[in-house]
């Protein structure tokens, strides 16, 4: 059923929604989104193998990872355009073959330009994945479905962060650089095969893409960013995902190891813990959403507080924090993953399907851009404070550094508050009785959409 208002005809629905071919589509596609993680989380315990291999400091090390973020980033809004368009399928294709390409480049690079372009790469193929996944989420399964359901694909996801922790970083001493990440882009091929065989659009008969000029593009996607809905889950995305990002992906493991001075395995462990936390908060988190609509945005800014709250009390404390201490940190830190979720469920609701796509690239853009200015800002930091390079950073270059975060949670918390008053404000103008049924913990289904949607 289309939700613009179109006079088109509806297609015929071939299968059953929420139904076992659902789950069966929902399990490949997540499974492709978990190997994505995998990849985009792979640097964080090769991190301090990585600056050896290449001769890099903390700058140049958080540069991969931040060129990798930039892409994903930069690609959000063009990809959901082209979501939209041809479809999920033809998207995890595409990137899948292309994070495949890239971290088998990754394993043989022998210098820091040939790395860069392999990180930059399999960015692109990662930026493809997500928005993927919550189309067919939408498109597959019942709106009373669709909360917890994006919560436990966040939460699946992570496993690929888990993978990528502890077992990755045992292969890595265990069979080196190049046999562990051209082992690991084997995977793709597999699940390349399993998406060309199980994954379909939607569970309506094929229709042709349709073909958009470019000036209605551009049109649609200014009406889908005028709307006060998408900004709120942006800033929620951003505000939230950046410092569980920052940590898993590539400073949590130093920090761990060079300021904290834990063993590696103890500091893998760790952060084995906290994406534990991060499958389990989920779902909790996924019911809070379910039940309470309207209450979203101060759920995730709930979350932020906690997370604020938790890094002060360890950069504060006196030389190395105590080990409970620092597992409290990690799994509250790790809660952010979950929150940043909540931008999509918030963008939903001011959306209709067929702009999905392009809703949730510009929400997508929020926390990858929060976490590569954070990560870069950190390594820029700790370089000017220890220019002697990463061998030599101490506990003092640590805490100082980490305190950039709260340039962004500051930032990001003001946003959600003056955006979550235009939300309401604009749900009030253009849809009357939709902020009464979210205060019942009743789901707001989006009509469709017009030109006063946007702002």
């Amino acid at each position: 059923m289309r939700h613009d208002g179109s006079m088109t005809q509806p297609r015929a629905q071939l299968h059953d929604m929420g139904r076992r071919r659902a789950w069966v589509i929902w399990l490949v596609a997540v499974s492709v989104y978990a190997l994505a993680v995998f990849h985009r989380s792979s640097l964080g315990v090769a991190g301090l193998i990585a600056a050896d291999r290449f001769d890099v400091g903390g700058a140049g090390l958080a540069f991969f990872t931040v060129l990798q973020l930039i892409v994903y980033a930069g690609m959000q809004v063009p990809i959901g355009v082209m979501l939209d368009r041809f479809g999920p399928r033809a998207l995890l294709v595409s990137g899948l073959v292309t994070m495949t390409l890239g971290q088998f480049a990754f394993a043989f690079s022998e210098t820091f330009v040939t790395a860069v372009v392999s990180r930059a790469v399999l960015g692109a193929g990662d930026a493809m994945v997500f928005v993927c996944v919550l189309r067919l989420i939408t498109s597959w399964f019942l709106v009373r479905q669709g909360p917890m359901l994006v919560q436990i694909t966040g939460q699946i996801g992570q496993l690929g962060a888990i993978m990528a922790a502890a077992p990755l970083s045992l292969a890595l001493h265990g069979l080196g650089w190049t046999k562990t990440f051209a082992a690991a882009s084997s995977l793709g091929v597999v699940l390349l095969v399993a998406v060309l065989l199980v994954v379909k659009d939607s569970p309506y008969e094929r229709t042709a893409p349709t073909r958009i000029k470019l000036r209605a593009i551009g049109r649609s996607v200014q009406l889908v960013w005028g709307n006060p809905g998408t900004k709120l889950g942006m800033w929620s995305h951003f505000t939230s995902q950046f410092s569980t990002t920052v940590f898993t992906l590539l400073w949590g493991y130093p920090f761990l190891v060079a300021g904290q001075g834990l063993s590696g395995e103890a500091a893998s462990t760790l952060l084995t813990v906290m994406l534990g936390w991060v499958m389990f908060s989920g779902i909790v988190l996924g019911r809070l959403v379910a039940k309470f609509p309207f209450y979203r945005s101060w759920i995730v800014l709930v979350v932020v507080g906690a997370m604020a709250t938790v890094w002060a009390v360890v950069l504060l404390w006196p030389g190395p924090a105590p080990i409970w201490l620092l597992v409290v940190m990690v799994c509250i830190t790790g809660s952010g993953g979950p929150a940043s979720v909540v931008g999509f469920d918030l963008a939903r609701t001011f959306t209709p399907e067929e702009a999905l796509g392009r809703a949730n690239g510009l929400v997508n853009i929020g926390g990858f851009v929060a976490s590569l200015l954070t990560m870069a800002l950190i390594g820029l930091l700790l370089d000017f404070l220890e220019p002697r390079g990463a061998d030599a950073y101490g506990l003092g270059d640590f805490k100082i550094a980490m305190c950039a975060q709260y340039l962004f949670w500051g930032l990001g918390t003001l946003q959600i508050l003056r955006y979550r008053r235009k939300a309401v404000d604009h749900l009030h103008r253009v849809h009357p009785g939709a902020v009464e049924s979210m205060k019942r913990g009743e789901p707001f289904v989006h009509p469709g959409f017009g030109d006063r949607e946007g702002v």
